[in-house]
């Protein structure tokens, strides 16, 4: 694990200390589309992230779309745009659907754009040996590593008993797919938890609140939810309040918004998952630019780490930098 942290810490600190020269020698330099999967504060980091990054490398304008509804449906006629435009050559996107995102995107790839994907992914995710090999990386969070950390935290706080219950988002979603896979093998771990259910709200904050009211009356002794992104965490933290329960029935929120921390801070909310979508977004404008100068080693995998929020640990600076900071 050592040995793979350096490679990757020594391919990062050559990217930054080494392309931006060759850039700025570069009379044309190129132009880089960035797709994200919603309006959401994650992706808004997101793109916080990648506009610096614009900045800093000097590429001047970046193509910037983005669908108000997640899925294929919605994200595949923005990403005809950006090809029909004729001048990308590189493409940043969150692929709606890890399978039906791949076609639409082997046309960008014909047309002459490369691909990067930012926290979903094509395919298994393998871009050496899986279905799905064309994009230069994916860069995002190890997902299922994210629901183990939630389904042992659930645990922990329950003394290891109890009913749980998964607020998830949309089937064929790379990431969600992963932390509810992380989540169930964790809480396996324990005899006494049970999982008496998973919903998927759509990315829709208003039904995973109706989903999780449900459930709250339907199961009156659920112990515990974990809410896999944005809208659900919003929507299950909402209803747990709605109902009175809050402090009683647990919540772990996925992604750390405002709203998750305001909870977390009112006691409504026993832990947050915070991404670290800002670095995501970055290093994707790095590794199209070192691709750019000819670099043919970069990682086909980057993972980007969390930072685990709690209410003894939110006011500590070095962890209050991961919370998702949104421009009014």
């Amino acid at each position: 694990m050592f040995k793979k942290l350096l490679t990757l810490a020594l391919c990062l600190a050559f990217a930054v200390t080494i392309i931006p020269a060759v850039a700025n020698a570069q009379a044309e330099k190129p132009k880089i589309g960035f797709l994200p999967g919603v309006v959401d504060p994650f992706y808004q980091v997101m793109e916080i992230g990648v506009r610096r990054a614009v900045e800093d490398f000097g590429l001047g304008e970046i193509v910037f779309s983005v669908a108000d509804t997640w899925g294929p449906a919605e994200q595949t006629p923005l990403l005809d745009a950006m090809i029909a435009r004729g001048d990308l050559d590189y493409l940043i996107i969150a692929p709606t659907d890890k399978e039906q995102m791949v076609a639409p995107l082997e046309r960008a790839l014909e047309a002459g754009i490369k691909i990067i994907t930012v926290d979903t992914f094509l395919g298994d995710g393998d871009y050496v040996n899986g279905p799905v090999t064309f994009p230069i990386s994916y860069i995002g969070s190890d997902n299922v590593e994210g629901g183990r950390i939630a389904g042992r935290a659930l645990g922990d706080v329950l003394g290891g008993e109890g009913k749980v219950y998964i607020q998830n988002t949309n089937v064929g979603v790379s990431t969600t797919e992963q932390r509810g896979q992380g989540f169930k093998e964790a809480i396996a771990e324990f005899p006494g938890m049970e999982l008496v259910g998973e919903d998927y709200n759509l990315d829709d904050a208003n039904t995973s609140v109706e989903q999780t009211s449900a459930k709250l009356q339907a199961v009156p002794d659920l112990g515990g939810i974990f809410g896999v992104n944005v809208f659900s965490a919003q929507g299950a933290g909402t209803a747990v309040v709605n109902a009175g329960l809050g402090g009683q029935v647990q919540v772990i929120a996925f992604d750390a918004t405002s709203f998750a921390i305001e909870l977390l801070r009112q006691g409504n909310v026993t832990l947050v998952i915070a991404q670290k979508p800002y670095d995501m977004g970055y290093l994707a404008v790095e590794f199209a630019m070192a691709d750019w100068a000819g670099v043919t080693s970069l990682p086909k995998r980057v993972t980007t780490g969390y930072a685990v929020i709690t209410a003894e640990n939110v006011d500590d600076p070095e962890i209050a930098r991961f919370i998702y900071q949104v421009p009014e």
